[in-house]
């Protein structure tokens, strides 16, 4: 027969990893990003964007003035030396090859930039160890609780 503390402690653990596996399907794959971004007068904006090949990325710049520096993995869309835009830009490229877009977006205007866009990138690795802590977790604590359902010998 389970004690309460047991049947408490196995609920508890399995609701646990219950949630890490979970998160740990959700962060199997790509990550879609939607981005709605504020720059202020005078201020930078920097993006490292790490994804898969052939993955598409869509991004929006609108504000008075602002210089743009971008680097795309492989051949993908370069433009590399800073390059000053006006009113607006609308940035779609795919990565051709596993790496990171690099993207500096600095505001030269008189007014707020707005940087908006679908941005989609590869899980962080850290999150995968993360989910896997979870689920330890929740196997602890079920046998900690396990421990309160063993009888104690005589003398104990």
């Amino acid at each position: 027969m389970l004690s309460k503390r047991t049947i408490i402690g196995l609920i508890i653990g399995i609701a646990i990893m219950g949630i890490g596996g979970v998160s740990l399907i959700q962060h199997i794959g790509t990550i879609t990003i939607n981005e709605n971004y504020i720059v202020e007068v005078g201020d930078s904006a920097f993006y490292t964007i790490p994804a898969p090949n052939q993955t598409p990325q869509s991004m929006k710049i609108v504000g008075d003035a602002f210089d743009l520096k971008l680097e795309s993995p492989s051949t993908g869309l370069q433009i590399p030396n800073t390059t000053s835009y006006k009113n607006e830009l609308k940035l779609d490229w795919v990565h051709l090859a596993d790496g990171e877009t690099k993207i500096q977006i600095q505001n030269t205007g008189n007014t707020e930039l707005e940087i908006t866009g679908v941005l989609i990138r590869t899980s962080d690795p850290i999150w995968f160890t993360f989910d896997f802590m979870v689920i330890i977790s929740g196997m602890v604590i079920i046998g900690f609780s396990m421990g309160f359902t063993l009888r104690k010998p005589k003398g104990f």
